[in-house]
């Protein structure tokens, strides 16, 4: 029995890695723990870029969060010496009366927020690469932009251990229960006690509590870079913003500019249902196929050779906000991460949070969209 943490983290991606830096800041005593190395690629925290937006379609609520996020990572990027973004703006594009445009406009009105609407044409002119029909607009904010995933998680978890932390990897957890005033949590190399635990195991979390019957569905989401057709100029940062576009009434997909390997693009939702032991990491021609339709619609200079795919995850809740709350049978067990996908640009805030949780009880943000009932 390893005894002498204070927490236990379960899961080290992208909320797991920022709470391990802000609860060792905080001067908590720290064990994280992963079944794999993070930065890795079995979950849902790879895929070199993440967008980063402010004018939240998903609900005002996330605004105030957003910018503590935004803060957060440019102190990070001071502190450690690497770029974590890359600011390009950021179109969310469909029909005015789409939820997506809808809810932009939303909270870009409710938190006055520097955000405009362009009519296709006004998008078309300014932004070359992208080919919205005469019946969409755009929601243009400038503050939107690529965070680079990879470099965050890296940064946050040297410097958790710059600040004392006790990282293992390559570890898997079996379970966790109580144990006295505190936690004793099994993995496949040893126990480990602790007065709180924090699970930050995104795909995995359901495993971990299954008495609270979560409905939590993981879902399987490709990545894509294309070469472009032609044009390439079209899709350099300064003239290709991120965006997210709702082709459809209730579908979306998302993309990048050029960002050194490729124009990426993604769906949004509507992938296929998995389980995080048994997910088919391979991308099949059928995959391939289906995105490669919506780009030569809507990209289609983009429609070029594909450079490279991958599969990651997402998990997402019943209502696809995001569950940040104390277990209701043990309150020294805290969940965080099921993001339903569009979680990471906040794992700077969220880490904060979770370090305010389980340090003083509190959180100056509103969490109430985010309990578990």
């Amino acid at each position: 029995m390893n005894k002498g943490f204070d927490v236990i983290i379960i899961g080290l991606g992208a909320m797991g890695s920022a709470a391990a830096y802000h609860l060792s800041k905080a001067g908590r005593r720290v064990l994280g723990l992963d079944r794999y190395t993070p930065p890795h690629a079995f979950g849902s925290s790879h895929g070199q870029s993440r967008i980063i937006r402010e004018a939240y379609f998903e609900d005002p609520v996330y605004v105030p969060l957003v910018q503590r996020a935004y803060e957060l990572w440019s102190e990070l990027e001071q502190e450690s010496g690497r770029r974590l973004f890359h600011k390009t703006g950021g179109l969310m594009i469909g029909r005015p009366d789409g939820v997506l445009v809808q809810g932009a406009q939303r909270s870009a009105r409710e938190h006055q927020l520097p955000a405009q609407t362009l009519s296709a044409t006004e998008v078309r002119e300014r932004f070359p690469a992208l080919r919205p029909g005469d019946d969409l607009v755009a929601v243009w904010e400038p503050r939107a932009g690529a965070l680079f995933p990879e470099a965050c998680i890296e940064s946050h978890l040297q410097g958790a251990v710059g600040q004392g932390a006790t990282l293992q990897f390559d570890e898997a957890v079996i379970h966790w229960k109580r144990s006295g005033s505190g936690f004793v949590v099994v993995t496949d190399r040893g126990k480990y006690e602790a007065g709180q635990v924090l699970l930050t195991s995104g795909s995995w979390l359901g495993g971990l509590v299954p008495e609270l019957e979560l409905a939590l569905e993981v879902e399987r989401q490709i990545l894509f870079w294309f070469e472009p057709l032609r044009n390439e100029a079209v899709f350099q940062p300064e003239r290709c913003p991120v965006y997210i576009w709702e082709h459809e009434p209730g579908h979306f997909f998302y993309g990048f500019p050029e960002l050194g390997n490729g124009v990426k693009v993604a769906g949004h939702y509507a992938g296929q249902v998995c389980h995080p032991d048994s997910l088919d990491r391979t991308v099949h021609p059928e995959d391939v196929d289906r995105m490669r339709r919506i780009v030569e619609r809507r990209l289609p200079d983009a429609n070029g050779p594909l450079r490279s795919a991958v599969v990651c995850m997402y998990t997402n809740t019943p209502d696809t906000h995001f569950r940040i709350d104390f277990h209701p049978e043990h309150p020294g067990v805290l969940i965080a991460s099921p993001c339903s996908g569009h979680g990471f640009k906040f794992s700077s805030a969220i880490g904060e949070v979770l370090a305010d949780l389980l340090v003083r009880g509190r959180s100056r943000f509103d969490l109430s969209l985010f309990r578990i009932h």
